[in-house]
């Protein structure tokens, strides 16, 4: 088949953010497909492409994948406005691809919710198959987070992303809250398969070379978050802990902060003003530098604001990368990934909005490193057996091409 892939923020592991689609369209050519991704210029990403823009776009091969990346430049430190432009901008650039174009399917991944816009042009105007892939439950997720609050503006997202459900020949949910979420708008469960996020076992199980940020010793206990500094990550939950550690008198503990976001700047002076200097913070690094800190990490921190939709509506990219290195999980809010660390006893599942039991969790851990081995242990067993990224682009690609049968 030849499968028009639409993802907005599309990125190789050259870049500092999630390869799902990545694996997923290597898998396809792997398979015998011909896959043709169409991208915008993500700032933590890395297309691939090196080459200038012409006319708005750039266009070459990447690993078998022909791609097709639009000079639509986007960061997570953007403003809403901003970003709802590149979003639309994306779309209607999409649209024309999508009328023009020759392939057999169109795939769209979220986010943005817009993305499965030129899925619904491809269905409608040319009969194509299209199978939409939902990341996270919009506009549920960001009306909870109170970060949309007109009613027109919910009103028009809520209508496309019912227009994309229902234009879908096949949907991929990557949580149960969302697959839940997809069914509970009228569509056939049957039409509905939940594929998750992936553990990257080649990628973290490849040799590393070990490192630590300055002001982590290898003597203290290392605790990393690795990714956005937004608002949905509350990440002054990690301040709140690392501020009990202080009073407590525990200098043996190190809580690092990788990546960046709109909220990073604020995070920062609060830390420097509180004199919390153990909390460290570092820019995004690609996944074979990711691969080198986990090596040296001690914990993993899956932190999120106490949304309720989070709670089953979310598939982190991070908590599948902590596993796959081997890593225990630190998790401060209720939901599949909380009662998953539980049930296998890969981490620590702890209340939200309870810097007292956060920092109860990570004492636990520095005092008990054998413990928190083997917790780790147990993580990268569960990685293997379920989550592992080849089994579950199998799945993708059985997925895609039972529609075309």
């Amino acid at each position: 088949m030849r499968i028009l892939y639409f993802h907005q923020h599309f990125s190789t592991p050259k870049g500092a953010t999630g390869i799902r689609s990545y694996e997923m369209a290597r898998r396809l050519v792997a398979q015998g497909h011909q896959v043709t991704m169409v991208c915008g210029s993500y700032g933590g990403g890395n297309t691939g492409l090196t080459g200038p823009f012409l006319s708005g776009k750039r266009e070459g091969k990447v690993e078998g994948i022909d791609v097709i990346e639009f000079d639509l430049a986007y960061a997570n430190s953007d403003g809403f406005l901003k970003r709802a432009v590149s979003f639309l901008k994306f779309a209607l650039r999409s649209i024309g691809v999508a009328l023009t174009a020759r392939y057999d399917l169109v795939f769209a991944t979220t986010t943005p919710l817009t993305a499965g816009i030129p899925g619904i042009f491809a269905r409608w105007l040319r009969n194509k198959p299209f199978v939409f892939e939902v990341r996270d439950l919009w506009p549920e997720l960001p009306k909870a987070m109170g970060v949309i609050r007109n009613p027109v503006v919910l009103w028009g997202m809520s209508l496309l992303e019912w227009a994309s459900y229902r234009s879908a020949h096949r949907l991929i949910g990557l949580s149960p809250g969302i697959v839940e979420g997809i069914v509970s708008r009228g569509v056939d469960p049957s039409k509905v398969a939940m594929i998750p996020n992936g553990c990257d076992l080649d990628i973290f199980d490849a040799p590393a070379q070990p490192w630590r940020p300055d002001g982590v010793d290898a003597s203290h206990l290392m605790a990393v978050f690795a990714g956005t500094h937004g608002m949905a990550n509350k990440l002054d939950a990690v301040l709140d802990a690392a501020a009990c550690l202080k009073a407590r008198g525990r200098d043996d503990i190190r809580l690092v902060l990788i990546g960046q976001g709109k909220l990073k700047p604020a995070l920062v002076s609060r830390a420097r003003a509180e004199g919390l200097d153990n909390v460290i913070f570092h820019d995004p690094v690609n996944k074979e530098r990711l691969a080198g800190l986990m090596a040296s990490a001690d914990l993993g921190l899956q932190v999120l604001a106490n949304v309720r939709a989070f709670y089953f509506g979310t598939s982190p990219n991070k908590f599948f990368d902590y596993i796959a290195s081997g890593l225990p999980v630190l998790n401060n809010y209720p939901g599949w990934l909380a009662e998953m660390i539980v049930r296998e006893d890969c981490g620590f599942a702890v209340a939200p909005e309870n810097p007292e039991a956060f920092a109860d969790a990570l004492e636990q851990a520095a005092s008990n490193r054998a413990e928190l081995k083997a917790k780790g242990e147990r993580g990268r067993q569960l990685a293997a057996r379920e989550f592992d990224r080849k089994l579950l682009s199998g799945q993708f690609v059985q997925w895609l091409e039972g529609v075309k049968r």
